[in-house]
C-alpha cells in the first residue's frame, strides 16, 4: 500500500505543471475572441429593431439611442458618441395623468345671485381645502370618483357639504359649488341641475332667508323631485305588471316581475339612505346651529338650541322623503303578495300534475299484473291447459279482474291520503 501511494503522489506532482499551464490559459482568456459572435448578434438585433420600427412598434429615437449599448467606450469613459447627445427616454404619461386626475376636481360655481362664475373648472384638491377650510377627508364625500358612498350632509366651520343622490355640492354663505367627475364630460342631469339652481336662487321669496338655506333648499327640492319622478315611472311599470299577472300567469311576465322587484328594492334602499342622512342631521343640534353660515361670518353665531328655521325646512323635506318610502314599501308589499299568490297557483298546478302522475302509476301497476300473467303463459313450456277449450277465457278473466282490483284499490288509497291532508 505504501508503494502504491508513493506512485500516485509522483504522478500527481508530474501532472501539476500541466494543470498550472491550463489554469493560466483560462485566466488569460480575452473577450475580443468573441467579437465575431458579437457582430452576428448585433446584426440580428439591428434587423429586429428595424422590423419593429417599420411596424410602428418602436420609436426611431429609441433605436438611435439604443445603438450605443454595444459600442466601445470612448476616451472619456462614455458609450455615447462624441457628437451625439445622450437619448432621453420619453416618460410615461399614463400614471402621471391618472395621478393628476386623482388630485383634481371639476367644479361649477354659482354666486349668491344665481350667476355662474365658474363653469366646469378644474381645481387642485389642496387649493379647494385651503380656500374653503376643509380637510382632505371631507373631499372624499363630494368626489364623484368614489361611487359607493352613503348619502350625507356634513356641516363644517365655513361650509355645508351635501352628497345626495346625483348632487355633490359645497354650500357657503355667498356661493354654491357643484362637483363633477374630472374624467367624464358634463352630463344632462348636471346641466339641468345648474339651470334649476339658477331659477330657484334668483327667485325672491316673501320671507328673506340666508343664501345657504336657499341653496340647501334648492338642492333638496332637486333631490326630492328626482326621487318622485323615478318613483312614478317605476311604480307605474310595476302596477301594470301586477294587473296583468292577476289575470294570467305568464313565464316572461314572471321574469319581468323579478327584475322590477330588484329595481324596486334598490330604489327603496336609496331612498332610505337619503332619509337617514337628513334624519342624522336633525338629531345633531350643534350641526343645525352651525348651518347659519351668514350669521357666523358676521360674527353672530347661533346658540346650540336656536335652529328652528333650518330644522323646519329639513323636517318638511324629510316628510316628503318618508312619503316616498311609504309608497315604495306599499308597492313592494303588493309585489310580495303577488309573488305569494303566483307561488300558490304554481304549487296547485304542480300538485295537479303530481296527482295525475300518481294515477298513471297506479294504472301502470294494475296493467303490469295482466302482463305478468300473459308472460307466464307465453313461455315455451308444456302445461295441461294448451288443449283446454275454456283456458283462454278463464285466464283473461283472472287478468282483467286483477287489473281492476289493483287499480281501484290504489285510487281509493290515494283518495284517503288526500282527505287526511286536506
Amino acid at each position: 500500500m505504501n508503494v502504491a501511494l508513493f506512485r500516485r503522489s509522483i504522478a500527481a506532482s508530474a501532472c501539476r505543471p500541466h494543470l498550472t499551464k491550463l489554469n493560466a490559459r483560462a485566466m488569460s482568456f480575452n473577450m475580443f475572441d468573441l467579437l465575431p459572435d458579437l457582430e452576428k448578434l448585433k446584426t440580428r438585433r439591428s434587423r429586429s429593431l428595424k422590423d419593429a420600427v417599420d411596424k410602428g412598434m418602436v420609436d426611431q429615437g429609441f433605436v438611435s439611442g439604443f445603438e450605443h449599448l454595444t459600442r466601445p467606450l470612448n476616451s472619456k469613459g462614455s458609450s455615447t458618441p462624441p457628437n451625439q447627445e445622450p437619448y432621453k427616454y420619453p416618460r410615461s404619461t399614463a400614471s402621471d395623468s391618472s395621478l393628476m386626475t386623482d388630485l383634481r376636481l371639476r367644479c361649477t360655481e354659482l354666486d349668491k345671485d344665481g350667476n355662474v362664475t365658474v363653469r366646469a373648472g378644474e381645481f387642485q384638491k389642496s387649493d379647494l381645502c385651503a380656500q374653503h377650510g376643509l380637510l382632505p377627508r371631507d373631499l372624499r364625500k363630494i368626489d364623484s370618483k368614489f361611487v359607493n358612498q352613503m348619502p350625507a350632509i356634513l356641516v363644517r366651520s365655513q361650509a355645508i357639504l351635501v352628497n345626495l343622490l346625483h348632487i355633490r355640492a359645497l354650500i357657503e354663505a355667498d356661493r354654491i359649488v357643484l362637483f363633477d367627475s374630472i374624467a367624464a364630460p358634463a352630463t344632462h342631469s348636471q346641466t339641468m341641475l345648474v339651470y334649476e339652481l339658477q331659477e330657484r336662487l334668483r327667485s325672491v321669496s316673501p320671507v328673506a332667508q340666508p343664501f345657504e338655506f336657499r341653496a340647501l333648499e334648492a338642492v333638496l327640492i332637486s333631490v326630492v323631485g328626482s326621487l318622485q319622478s323615478d318613483e312614478e315611472v317605476l311604480v307605474s311599470l310595476v302596477q301594470n305588471l301586477l294587473a296583468f299577472l292577476e289575470e294570467s300567469v305568464d313565464r316572461s311576465k314572471l321574469r319581468e316581475l323579478l327584475q322590477y322587484s330588484k329595481r324596486l328594492s334598490r330604489f327603496e334602499q336609496k331612498v332610505l339612505n337619503i332619509r337617514d342622512a337628513i334624519d342624522e342631521v336633525l338629531e345633531q343640534d350643534d350641526d343645525l346651529a352651525a348651518m347659519y353660515l351668514t350669521q357666523k361670518r358676521n360674527g353672530n353665531p347661533r346658540a346650540a338650541d336656536d335652529h328652528e328655521d333650518v330644522e323646519l325646512m329639513l323636517e318638511t323635506y324629510l316628510k316628503q322623503v318618508e312619503e316616498i318610502v311609504n309608497h315604495v314599501e306599499n308597492v313592494s308589499s303588493h309585489v310580495r303578495t303577488t309573488e305569494d299568490v303566483v307561488n300558490i297557483i304554481l304549487d296547485s298546478q304542480r300538485n295537479s300534475l303530481l296527482l295525475l302522475e300518481i294515477r298513471l302509476t297506479i294504472l301502470t301497476v294494475g296493467l303490469s299484473t295482466g302482463t305478468f300473467l300473459s308472460g307466464l303463459f307465453g313461455m315455451n313450456l308444456v302445461n295441461s291447459l294448451e288443449n283446454h277449450p275454456d283456458a283462454f277465457f278463464v285466464v283473461s278473466a283472472i287478468a282483467f279482474t286483477a287489473i281492476f282490483a289493483l287499480t281501484i284499490t290504489g285510487l281509493r288509497a290515494m283518495r284517503n291520503v288526500l282527505r287526511k291532508i286536506n
